[in-house]
Formats: C-alpha cells, sequence, structure tokens
C-alpha cells in the first residue's frame, strides 16, 4: 500500500482515474490532494473521492512526497514556474503524465538540475484501469521513488521502463496512439460485417468482443502473438485467406509507418513545447 502523500497538479480524465485507481488498491484518501482551476472540478472530485482539493497548487505541495503532473503540455512551464520555489524546497519525486514534455524542460522551468522526474506515458484505457504506462526515470531517482512512481501508474493497468528518455516517444507512438489504431481497425470490421449484411448492433458486439478476446487470449497465454496466429491459421483456412489480404495490403508497411509517425510527431511536439525553455 502507498503511504507517501501524493499531490496532483491537474483533475481532469486521467488524474481522475489515477486517483480512482490509487483508492481502490487501497491507498488512504486522506494521503491524495488535488488541485485545479476549475472550481466545480475539484468539488465534483471532493465529493466522489473525499480527498482534500484546491484552487492553489503550492497549497497541495505541502509536505507531498510526490507531485503528479497532470496538466496539458501547453500550459506545464507558467505552472511550474508558479510552483518552482516550493518544489525546490521540499525536492518531492515529479512524475509527469504531460505528453510530450521532456524532462530537462521541466528540470529549467523549476530552475533546479538534480530534481528526482519520472515521465510517464499513460494511454486512455487507464480511465478503465486497463491501461498501459511507459516510465523513464532520471538519475535523480532513487529506488524507493521507481517504485512509488510505478503503484502510482501500475494503479491503472500495466507499466513498463524504459532506460532513455527518447523511448518514451516510441512507447507515445506505440501505447498511447495506440488505442486509436485498434479502434481504427475495429470500426473497419464492423463496417465490413454491416456491409456483408449483419446487423450493425451484432457486427458491432462481435467486433469488440473479439478484439477483448484476443487481447485477453495474448496476456494469458505463454505463446507470442506470432505463434496465437499461426495457430487460428488454417493451411487453406478463412482466416490464412483473410491473413494473406492483409499481407498482399502492406498491412505491416502500413502500422511501421504510423508507429513511427507518431513517434516523430511525438518528438516535434517536445521541440516545440520545450522550445522556449
Amino acid at each position: 500500500m502507498i503511504e507517501s502523500t501524493i499531490a496532483f497538479i491537474g483533475g481532469g480524465n486521467m488524474a481522475r482515474s489515477l486517483i480512482g485507481g490509487l483508492l481502490a488498491d487501497g491507498c488512504p484518501a486522506g494521503q491524495i490532494r488535488v488541485a485545479d482551476p476549475d472550481l466545480a472540478q475539484i468539488q465534483a472530485l471532493q465529493r466522489q473521492y473525499g480527498i482534500e482539493t484546491s484552487l492553489d497548487n503550492k497549497q497541495v505541495l505541502a509536505g507531498a512526497q510526490a507531485v503528479l503532473l497532470a496538466v496539458k503540455p501547453q500550459v506545464m512551464k507558467p505552472v511550474l514556474k508558479e510552483i518552482a520555489g516550493a518544489i525546490r524546497a521540499q525536492r518531492p519525486l515529479i512524475v509527469s503524465i504531460a505528453a510530450g514534455v521532456r524532462e530537462r524542460d521541466i528540470s529549467a522551468w523549476v530552475s533546479a538540475s538534480d530534481l528526482p522526474i519520472v515521465r510517464a506515458m499513460p494511454n486512455t484505457p487507464a480511465l478503465v484501469q486497463s491501461g498501459a504506462t511507459g516510465l523513464y526515470a532520471n538519475s535523480a531517482v532513487d529506488d524507493a521513488q521507481r517504485a512509488l512512481a510505478e503503484s502510482i501508474l501500475r494503479a491503472v493497468g500495466l507499466t513498463v521502463w524504459v532506460d532513455r528518455e527518447e523511448l518514451i516517444d516510441t512507447v507515445t507512438g506505440l501505447s498511447g496512439s495506440g488505442p486509436a489504431y485498434f479502434f481504427l481497425l475495429m470500426e473497419a470490421m464492423e463496417d465490413a460485417a454491416h456491409a456483408l449484411g449483419l446487423p450493425r448492433e451484432a457486427a458491432r458486439l462481435l467486433t469488440l468482443q473479439t478484439a477483448f478476446g484476443a487481447a485477453k487470449l495474448a496476456l494469458e497465454s505463454e505463446e507470442g502473438v506470432a505463434e496465437l496466429r499461426k495457430r487460428v491459421t488454417s493451411p487453406g483456412g478463412t482466416t490464412e485467406r483473410a491473413i494473406q489480404a492483409f499481407e498482399s495490403g502492406g498491412l505491416r508497411t502500413l502500422v511501421g509507418d504510423a508507429v513511427r509517425a507518431a513517434k516523430a510527431r511525438s518528438a516535434e511536439l517536445a521541440d516545440t513545447f520545450g522550445g522556449a525553455a
């Protein structure tokens, strides 16, 4: 169970999902604080979770061992500059879930080069406690702080550490943007089945359950996905014919191009957000 006090700066959807996950994992409500400029937002969080909330970022920071930055990337700089003094005085673990904001820019905006910082790239299934998060820690993060950061993000799903910050851009291209790739495939499958005569609702339900079942089977199997695919692809059968259509259409190349495009855009955005550091 997490025993540290965690201050959330920003109370949007991802913060809400993390708070819900932490409470479900047994973290006491008294150890979670949230600041957000939206009064209605923090009032709703207080009612739903019984946690401390404030309009004042500095107020929730006081005494916190971890600060989770859950604000939009484009407002990260002014937010950090406002709380820079408190951060330097306290030296909490900083966990940023803002896409495209590099560790060096966070350090620059708080005017400190040796703060423990973890960058996290969760994805939207975290909203239903089924997320996938990539984590990167700078050299100032100790083992206990790594464990704390992992515990926070693991409250909403699976976590994987990477040892180089630039790999967070790859994580963004894979799992950060990845849910949309699967939604697109599911959308196409549903449309194809409907065009071939299935009622829309039947096509939708069969598509969704097939996607869920395939993912669950892959997660619970000791075999890799390539082997699982081979096992359901009988020679001369219907699945083999469909796979041949995918392969002849260049699916692998297209997917590779998509992940690389998202990765490149993640790096571009980091350059944009950090350009005025």
